[in-house]
Formats: structure tokens, C-alpha cells, sequence
């Protein structure tokens, strides 16, 4: 297992590139399983939780290879139904798998999800969803045995208790796309990587309109054609350095982003003090010149402040002089990194679902260990800044969505190695 020594009080300066979407990526080649013919998907990173995806895959019978950022994925009429626990335990994206299973062979056994320990995140808008279009389901095992002699188009309620479910529009969606007539998706998820989704399935053939709305209404087609399509820029990666630059009061060049995707954060980072620069070509800038303001966050659904940024900007208001109050509407529970940080001086309490961070003048290095993917990402940032040296273990939870960051921030100037615990 891999840990990452980082010393801290480096000044990032220079210019770091954004790797493709990892949650976009996910349900993007999950939808290949719809089509017969082949399909090529660039600005794919080369990540642990994209290497699971392609593994299920060939586990289903089809074959997918990563090569130079692309994939190449060739599906089969004959393929197997079942995604099994060893795979599907490790990432919740997996579940991903069961919509256009269903669509394609009207049959699909797939593992309960795993992934992040970051609170309860039922499936059951998922579920909710297929039986609405006439399927049968059934949890035997630790499996979703789901069935239907044919998909018919229905009118699906997808809101839940903190949001529209994200996963759970996606699998709507790609079973939906093949099932008989129309289907309407009321509360759908609208972030961008389901407008990213949307948009290869429209490509590939399908019907799909209200695009970036909480309304989808999809007609259904006889089939879907093998098409190129790249993925769009990570804007949680991009996120992430964003804050990197800023808590370093550095001076960095996010390339190849999508600052439309970004609304909230950069409004949260701008009130807080940081320079946020659109320069020519879609890239931008990220200067902090002077000291950082307190902010209020509360993390909601797209176009609201997400909730995969909420550990890092926790990170920032660490350092940053008074008080700052975060609340979590998503995940409730998504807190675990707030004892790691108070491990390294930093002064955080929690009220039920609010973190109220007390600013302090610095935090000092550890050894911290990291609970899940953003948690983990919230650590390297907060060693970024602190005085002596930082070790963060079970970083195999960073490589899951973030490529290479060891490599990226070095070559911004920070002072960090990756060894072998």
C-alpha cells in the first residue's frame, strides 16, 4: 500500500492540466453496453475506479481496452448479466451496469455497490425507476435481480430525501433510451456529467430532450449505433487545484476546464478572497494575494456547491482568520475527514450535519489517514500548507479520481513523493 510524504509551505506556481471526468467517464462506458457495434471514448484518465469499469466489462463478455487516454470498447449481442460482488463492492459507480443490462438483455443480476465510506446512499431510485418502466425486482444474496419481458416508457418521480439521485438518472436514462414509447424523468439530476451522458447517448441514436433540466422526456429507439466521443474536463479535479493555489497562496493556470461547470465554487472562492481570472482558450487563473475571508458553504445539487468539494474547501477555511460554517445536505454523514484535519491543529466542531471551522494561524504536519476519495484529497491540500511533514496513508482511495496528483503538484513546486508503507 502507497502513502504520500508531502512537506509543507510551498508556494504553487504554474500551469496543471485537467484530466477527463471520472464521473462522467463511468456511465458513459457503462452505456456502451447498449449498442452492438464498437465505440471509441477519449480523455479517459487512467484511473483505479475507470480500470474497475473496464474490468466489468470483460467480466460481461466485452471487450474494452485503455490505450493512450482512449478506450476501445467492443460489445456482443451475447453477453453475460451478472456484475459480480468482487468488482462491484469496490465502486459504487458499478450499479451503473444494471439500467442498460436490463435495456439490452432484459435480465440483469447485479452486486449491491460499495465504494466511499461516506454515509448511507441507498439505490432505491434506481430501483424505483426500472420498476416504473416493468421490471421486476427482486435483492437476493447481496444481488439486484432485476427482469422484464419488455421496457416500457412511464412517468419516473426521481426525487429523494437530499436531492435528485445522480446514478439513479443515469440508469433511468440508458434504460429508458431502448425501452417502448415515451419516458418522463421528473427531478432528474441536471450536473454535467449527466449532460454529458445525455449528449453520447443522443449521438449514438437515442432520443432525449430537456437536456441540463430536472425534466427528461426520452422516446425510445430499436437501437443504438457504435460512436467517438470525448468526455468532458473533470470540474471536481479542477476544483481541487483551484483550492491547492489557493490555500498556498500560490499563483497557478487550471488548464483545460470548463469554468461553466464551476458556478458555485468559484463564487464560494471568490467571497473568500481568492482571484478568479477567465483567460483566453477556456483556461483560468488562480491567484490569492492577500489574506483569506471566512465563507459559508452548504453543499446541494448542481448548480448548487457540490458536495465532492466540501472536504477541500474545509482545507482552506482551516487556515482562513474567524469563522467558518459548513453544512452537508447531500451526504449528512460526509465528515470523517474532520477528525484527521483537528489531528494537524486544525479547530473543527460538528453539529449534526454543520462543521464549524474556527480559523487557525497554521496547521502543523502528521500522519493522517485518509476514509474516502475528496476526504483524501482535503488531507494533501491541508499538508500542502503545514509546517514539518505530512503522511497520508491509504491514499489508494485518491487514485480512485484523481490522476497522478503527486506528479501534477510537483510540478507546481510543491514537495511531494509517493513511497511504499
Amino acid at each position: 500500500m502507497d502513502k504520500l510524504i508531502i512537506e509543507g509551505g510551498k508556494v504553487l506556481k504554474g500551469e496543471v492540466k485537467i484530466s477527463g471526468a471520472k464521473n462522467a467517464c463511468l456511465p458513459i462506458l457503462a452505456a456502451t453496453i447498449l449498442t452492438d457495434e464498437p465505440c471509441v471514448i477519449k480523455n479517459v484518465p487512467p484511473l483505479r475506479d475507470i480500470h474497475t469499469m473496464i474490468k466489468l466489462l470483460r467480466t460481461l463478455g466485452i471487450k474494452a481496452e485503455w490505450n493512450n487516454y482512449t478506450v476501445y470498447v467492443e460489445p456482443k449481442k451475447n453477453i453475460n448479466y451478472i456484475a459480480p460482488y468482487n468488482l462491484v463492492k469496490t465502486m459504487r459507480a458499478s450499479i451503473c451496469v444494471l439500467g442498460p443490462l436490463l435495456a439490452k438483455l432484459h435480465r440483469a443480476e447485479v452486486s449491491m455497490p460499495g465504494g466511499c465510506v461516506i454515509g448511507h446512499r441507498p439505490i432505491d431510485l434506481h430501483l424505483k425507476g426500472l420498476l416504473a418502466l416493468g421490471s421486476k425486482i427482486s435483492i437476493e444474496h447481496g444481488y439486484v435481480i432485476a427482469r422484464a419481458k419488455s421496457l416500457k416508457g412511464a412517468r419516473v418521480y426521481l426525487g429523494g430525501p437530499f436531492g435528485p439521485s445522480v446514478l439513479g438518472t443515469a440508469n433511468v436514462m440508458m434504460a429508458a433510451v431502448l425501452a417502448k414509447g415515451k419516458t418522463i424523468i421528473e427531478n432528474a439530476a441536471c450536473e454535467p456529467e449527466i449532460v454529458d451522458l445525455a449528449n453520447f447517448l443522443i449521438k449514438m441514436g437515442a432520443k432525449i430532450r430537456g437536456i441540463s433540466t430536472h425534466i427528461l422526456e426520452i422516446e425510445g429507439v430499436e437501437g443504438l449505433k457504435g460512436v467517438e466521443y470525448s468526455v468532458i474536463p473533470d470540474r471536481i479535479e479542477a476544483g481541487t487545484y483551484m483550492i491547492a493555489g489557493a490555500i498556498t497562496g500560490g499563483d497557478i493556470i487550471i488548464k483545460s476546464a470548463r469554468i461553466e461547470h464551476m458556478g458555485a465554487v468559484i463564487d464560494k472562492l471568490k467571497e473568500a478572497g481568492v482571484e478568479i481570472i477567465p483567460l483566453f482558450n477556456g483556461d483560468i487563473r488562480v491567484r490569492r494575494r492577500r489574506s483569506l475571508k471566512p465563507v459559508e458553504v452548504t453543499t446541494l445539487p448542481y448548480p448548487g456547491f457540490p458536495t465532492d468539494m466540501q472536504a477541500q474547501m474545509m482545507a482552506l477555511m482551516t487556515i482562513t482568520k474567524g469563522i467558518s460554517v459548513i453544512t452537508e445536505k447531500i451526504y449528512p454523514d460526509r465528515f470523517m475527514h474532520v477528525a484527521e484535519l483537528n489531528r494537524m491543529g486544525a479547530e473543527i466542531m460538528l453539529e449534526g450535519a454543520t462543521a464549524v471551522v474556527k480559523g487557525v494561524k497554521s496547521l502543523s504536519g502528521a500522519p493522517v489517514m485518509a476514509s474516502d476519495l475528496r476526504a483524501s484529497a482535503a488531507l494533501v491540500l491541508a499538508g500542502l500548507v503545514a509546517k514539518g511533514k505530512t503522511e497520508v496513508s491509504r491514499i489508494y482511495h485518491l487514485d480512485r479520481g484523481y490522476e497522478t496528483m503527486e506528479k501534477k503538484l510537483s510540478l507546481l513546486g510543491a514537495k511531494i513523493r509517493r513511497v511504499k508503507e
